[in-house]
């Protein structure tokens, strides 16, 4: 088998158990967090995570992994494609 096929190819996975154990690869980067929202620069782009009690269980960005407990209720993708969003979650960051 070659990696000729998978060379420059994007992959991420997002497993999720009962809305309580979220565990997420491909990750490069964690732009911020609190108990409500992560932020992850991932190879597919930026990844908003909001919930209730978020708390980090375990973070390798050497092996681009991330798994978060508490209740989660969104994933969102900044892609563009909402640009209310992100200028609102940005904005929300920076202020």
């Amino acid at each position: 088998m070659t990696e000729q096929g998978n060379k420059g190819q994007k992959r991420q996975e997002i497993k999720m158990l009962n809305r309580k154990i979220l565990e997420i690869t491909g990750v490069m980067n964690v732009e911020s967090f609190d108990n409500e929202e992560f932020l992850l620069e991932t190879e597919l782009g930026f990844l908003a995570i909001r919930g209730q009690n978020l708390h980090m269980k375990h973070l390798s960005l050497e092996q681009g992994l991330v798994a978060i407990e508490g209740l989660v209720n969104s994933l969102t993708y900044l892609d563009g494609n909402s640009p209310s969003k992100s200028k609102g979650l940005f904005g929300k960051m920076f202020k």
